[in-house]
């Protein structure tokens, strides 16, 4: 039978079974894929050609094991699939299932089979089945299920012209439902189609029982879809369909998989998983992982930074003898390229940090971590999912607020949400590894451990307590009723493929440098202005006083000491004084009140905004790196470094705790539909991050 016209197509699939691998071998993009559950969080779109059907449209779903609606995620498959308006329903479903978990993987196909859009059986993993010596009967499923089937390897591009081949020729002919809808409501089958505004039963029943009420109002017989609501009861409704339908697909499987020799064996990944799961090793091994990932991201960093460092001062002091003099000149060099080389340096940290972590996500491992820190989360009012988004939270906070949807329950959702934020992101990075050159000294600690990269550490460690403190405190101030529940499959181990890091570490590194590097160019372009002029003749008859009082030093002592009194009366030097005053009990200076300032927008800007300063401050033409720049500030009180331990372990702290994300207060204002939280947010971590400075300050000094 000839097939109707296809202009959409839906991925759908379990968590992890290879949806947006396949994705991505369809349409030639690069989204984000991982060895673990959850990472497509919304919706994505791309495109590719069909035979016969000229350009479709796919959109790959967030992962879900059913169409019931228990997370935001969920809800996005839940409202694309069951929408009243039909325009907006795909034309056609490529369900990709996990062969080496069919049974289950079944449940949602029977499901999207019911809604009576056209689909096809993409199997991924077949090879692994394979390998477990399970034999799949591709044939025989195909008949029994009535649609195609076809075996895929989308990493390999195995099976990707088959797949085409059957959505081409997918027969539009009426169907019968596999459920009888008869046996899991005593509802009249007729009022049932006639509320939910289709003759499809099975797509009338799950509009009536899960869609939102505004979805009931408008239907042609809202009355009698309200009526019939209220009859309902969803959680027996539930347990009603999932016992009906897995009676179904233990039949439909039966002879279908088959062990080749009727021996189940233990597999690597059980193997592995009775040491890497353990309650007490299991933590330990993690806690040493994250040790070693932050000792290699100070450690294997240091020589491509120093590269980066003095890469720039030669770019500056070429700059500086080629161009000519004037206002774009002092622009360029004294801001532009000071700034932007403040934030290229630590490049390289952040590469080593992503590196890292897309190794664990990839092999498999994070979903284990996950299961592992179920137990202490739910004592802290989150889920073992909340994991994922405070993981995530090293990396940045935006898409781990995001990766929060898989969260179904609102309280351990929100609480999650608003702790997030205090994991250390990779913006501080630059922040922390400046101030830590600074004031911890590059020692060995038992021989092994950097003590600067055990500082770090000690910084996320920070982060993470505050966060599971927060919510402890959040658990007993919101109230729900509620329950809570916790479902994770583990994937296999496999070795992570190193396409996938790479693309990983290039994704976000190039998100950094031109996120920030945005922000920076227009910082950096206004801080020199306000760090180049001041009110009226302030900053001349300034210059001019220094210049008579030391007449005795050397040219190149004094013209130091002119560029400082210079900055010190421009506007941002008085920018800085008005604040100083509040941030002085901190330990910090109007140059620092100058940073904080800056780096509202973006917590990154903060070692651009020094650069610019110490460049414009110290116009001697020496080009030295910041950090060398900054470690000879002098306290002017006592004639001592100005960047001693309590000051730097102050600000490390308040940068710790200090929201200073723009773009995160606005995620949280996007996933809780509400300015109430990031208000919230940004008042809770500002007072905590100022009281626990002020607390390390007076403690150090």
């Amino acid at each position: 039978m000839p097939s109707e016209a296809i202009s959409r197509i839906a991925l759908l699939g379990n968590p992890n079974a290879g949806k947006t691998s396949l994705f991505n071998s369809l349409t030639g993009l690069n989204q984000k894929t991982g060895n673990f559950p959850g990472v497509t969080v919304e919706k994505k779109v791309g495109h590719f050609v069909l035979e016969s059907h000229g350009k479709v449209e796919l959109i790959d779903l967030p992962g879900t094991y059913s169409i019931f609606p228990k997370s935001f995620d969920e809800e996005i498959v839940f409202e694309f699939l069951t929408t009243n308006d039909e325009s907006k329903r795909p034309d056609a479903l490529v369900l990709v299932a996990d062969v080496t978990n069919l049974r289950r993987n079944l449940f949602l196909f029977t499901q999207a089979y019911d809604l009576n859009i056209p689909v096809v059986l993409a199997l991924s993993m077949v090879d692994i089945a394979e390998k477990d010596r399970s034999n799949i009967d591709l044939a025989l499923l195909e008949s029994r299920l009535g649609v195609p089937v076809v075996a895929i390897n989308a990493r390999k591009g195995l099976g990707i012209k088959e797949l085409k081949e059957k959505l081409s020729s997918i027969d539009y002919s009426s169907r019968k439902t596999l459920l009888d809808v008869s046996k899991i409501t005593d509802i009249p089958i007729d009022e049932i189609k006639k509320a939910g505004n289709t003759d499809n039963p099975y797509l009338a029943l799950t509009r009536l029982t899960y869609s939102g009420t505004n979805v009931l109002l408008n239907s042609s017989h809202s009355d009698l879809a309200i009526s019939l609501r209220s009859k309902i009861d969803s959680e027996e409704l539930k347990t009603n369909e999932i016992v009906e339908r897995y009676k179904s697909i233990d039949a439909l499987l039966q002879d279908v998989v088959v062990n080749r020799d009727g021996i189940k064996r233990l597999s690597l990944s059980s193997k592995l998983d009775k040491i890497l799961i353990h309650r007490v090793w299991g933590i330990v091994i993690f806690a040493i992982l994250l040790l070693g990932v932050f000792q290699a991201v100070f450690t294997l960093a240091q020589y491509p930074m120093d590269w980066i460092d003095e890469s720039f001062a030669w770019l500056i002091s070429y700059s500086q003898n080629a161009l000519p003099q004037g206002a774009f000149f002092d622009l360029l060099t004294e801001g532009l390229l000071a700034g932007i080389g403040g934030v290229v340096i630590f490049i390289p940290q952040i590469a080593i940090l992503f590196a890292c972590l897309s190794l664990l996500e990839e092999s498999g491992y994070m979903a284990r971590v996950v299961y592992m820190m179920d137990n202490v989360m739910q004592r802290f009012g989150l889920n073992g999912r909340s994991v994922v988004p405070l993981v995530s939270g090293a990396a940045c906070a935006i898409p781990a607020i995001m990766s929060a949807r898989g969260i179904a329950n609102w309280k351990e959702r929100i609480i999650t949400i608003f702790v997030t934020p205090l994991i250390s992101c990779s913006a501080r990075i630059p922040v922390y590894t400046i101030l830590i050159a600074l004031v911890i000294p590059e020692e060995r600690v038992l021989g092994i451990f950097n003590l600067q990269g055990l500082t770090l550490f000690s910084l996320y460690l920070l982060g993470f307590l505050a966060a599971i403190g927060s919510a402890y405190a959040m658990k007993f101030i919101i109230k729900t009723r509620e329950k809570s529940f916790f479902i994770m499959e583990f994937p296999r181990y496999k070795i992570p493929q190193m396409k996938n890091v790479v693309f990983t570490i290039y994704i976000k590194t190039r998100a950094f440098v031109f996120e920030a590097g945005k922000i920076i160019i227009a910082i950096a372009t206004v801080l020199w202005v306000l760090a180049s002029y001041g009110p009226g003749e302030q900053m001349k008859d300034a210059a001019e006083n220094v210049r008579m009082e030391y007449s005795h030093l050397e040219e190149a002592q004094l013209q130091k000491k002119v560029s400082a009194v210079m900055i010190e009366n421009s506007y941002a030097g008085h920018l800085g004084k008005f604040i100083e005053p509040a941030i002085e009990p901190l330990g910090f200076n109007w140059k620092i009140g100058i940073a904080l300032l800056t780096s509202f927008a973006a917590r990154e800007v903060f070692v651009g905004t020094m650069a610019t300063i110490y460049s414009i401050e110290n116009d001697d033409g020496d080009n030295l790196p910041l950090k060398r720049r900054m470690a000879q500030e002098l306290n002017p009180d006592t004639g001592e470094k100005f960047y001693n331990p309590a000051v730097g372990l102050s600000l490390m702290v308040f940068y710790a705790f200090a929201m200073q994300c723009m773009s995160t207060l606005a995620i949280v204002y996007r996933e809780t539909n509400s300015w109430k939280w990031p208000m919230l947010q940004l008042v809770y971590m500002t007072a905590l991050a100022y009281v626990s400075s002020l607390l390390v300050y007076n403690l150090f000094s």
